[in-house]
């Protein structure tokens, strides 16, 4: 019988094991890689594409070209699509990053031959209706005025326009850019982005042998001529550190600061993550003990390190009360002051080790998890030698180590400062 009275008893995590991608390639030489795993016959099929020849005076081009994959073809009605999906208990999404596109599908093994070739002619032959563009056009002005009026919304924007100024990471879309955009241009982009040679296909679940076969008989003959240029990001900080967006009648106010930063390519940046963690990546962190639980000026707050392809940045959130906004920025500068002067004591640099492997282990789930990792180190040109360095510093990392990372990369003075409502 389970004694209540006495806690189970406490074990160190000693191995995380991944399963790993193995490489194959379709005919027209696109890159497939399989993540074998589960019982449940069942997979998912990623198609991922990097985004392509942004253009400032275009902006929108490859968020709408991808969002509206599923509006249509020469064939198929939007709804169409959809209810032939449904159909096979399927599920069909576009997934659109700063840095790639996907188009992913979601099906049992058997109905495969009936909805892999959707997939295909949606990759293949998308036409982007004109009521469809009109519709998408005005469903997101709409968003985005309703979000215009979110204090949070706005700090995020200008935050990350102050660091990465009008690239496609800086960059602030307005009603005007949707107003911008048209069927021709979107069929455009469409072809530029959608083609062979900028494919990357991710299988996870439980593949067999025909998986592949069925691929390469549908996409193996899959080719194009299309010129198109992978997006590049250079970027210049804007020199003012300090943004402030007055909302006279606001209750709260947002707060976003930061700087930009190392990215998952830089061998600090696993390190770099467990300082994180100590200061704002948990439940259990200093920002939230000092200004949640002491002085309760927020339901959260938090930090990250955030990885693209191309840079990375280091941010600090939170919604406050408009009385206590100043303080706040006080006590977040006293908490980034203390881990530059101060060693962490023991005992919560051990809980934060554990915190941060049972997070590694717990997010390793089912074979469709195993590729999401898989994607974190492949497109940052980086195998799962990255997973064994990355558990090895939590393992290892110390007090002193830690001091010295946080005086590297951390420098209040030098951390853009975004308010939006009233100090």
């Amino acid at each position: 019988m389970l004694d209540r009275n006495t806690a189970p008893q406490f074990k160190n995590i000693e191995d995380i094991h991944f399963i790993q991608a193995s490489k194959h390639q379709l005919a027209n030489e696109i890159p497939v890689f399989i993540i074998n795993a589960g019982d449940q016959e069942l997979v998912r099929i990623e198609f991922i594409f990097k985004n392509v020849n942004w253009d400032i005076q275009k902006p929108l081009l490859s968020l709408a070209a991808n969002t509206m994959l599923n509006d249509g073809t020469s064939n198929l009605s939007g709804a169409e699509i959809a209810n032939k999906i449904d159909y096979y208990g399927a599920f069909f999404q576009t997934e659109y990053g700063l840095d790639r596109s996907a188009v992913v599908l979601y099906s049992l093994n058997k109905h495969l031959p009936n909805t892999l070739p959707i997939i295909k002619e949606v990759l293949t032959d998308s036409v982007y209706p004109e009521k469809e563009v009109d519709t998408f056009i005005n469903n997101q002005k709409q968003k985005l005025k309703v979000s215009l009026e979110k204090n949070d919304f706005l700090a995020r924007r200008q935050f990350s326009k102050a660091i990465f100024g009008d690239t496609i990471y800086g960059f602030s879309s307005s009603l005007e850019d949707y107003d911008a955009l048209n069927q021709a241009d979107l069929r455009q982009h469409f072809e530029q982005t959608y083609h062979p040679e900028n494919c990357t296909i991710v299988v996870s679940g439980k593949v067999n042998e025909d998986i592949l076969t069925l691929l390469n008989s549908l996409f193996g003959a899959w080719k194009s001529d299309v010129a198109f240029k992978p997006n590049t990001v250079e970027f210049k900080a804007a020199d003012e550190k300090y943004h402030y967006i007055e909302k006279a009648q606001a209750l709260q106010s947002a707060i976003r600061i930061g700087m930009p930063s190392i990215n998952r390519k830089h061998q600090d940046f696993p390190a770099l993550q467990v300082l994180n963690t100590i200061l704002g990546g948990y439940f259990g962190s200093r920002l939230m003990a000092n200004i949640r639980e002491d002085k309760g000026y927020t339901y959260g707050i938090g930090s990250a390190n955030v990885s693209l392809e191309q840079a990375g940045y280091f941010f600090i959130a939170s919604e406050v009360g408009t009385d206590v906004c100043a303080d706040t920025l006080v006590q977040i500068e006293k908490e980034v002051y203390i881990l530059k002067t101060q060693l962490i004591g023991d005992e919560e640099l051990a809980l934060v080790k554990n915190y941060l492997l049972g997070s590694l282990l717990g997010s390793l789930e089912n074979a469709f998890s195993h590729a999401d990792k898989f994607k974190n180190i492949y497109f940052f040109n980086q195998d799962y030698e990255y997973y064994t360095n990355y558990i090895n510093t939590i393992k290892t990392i110390n007090a002193p180590q830690l001091l010295e990372l946080a005086n590297k990369y951390w420098d209040f003075d030098q951390f853009y400062k975004v308010i939006v409502g009233k100090v």
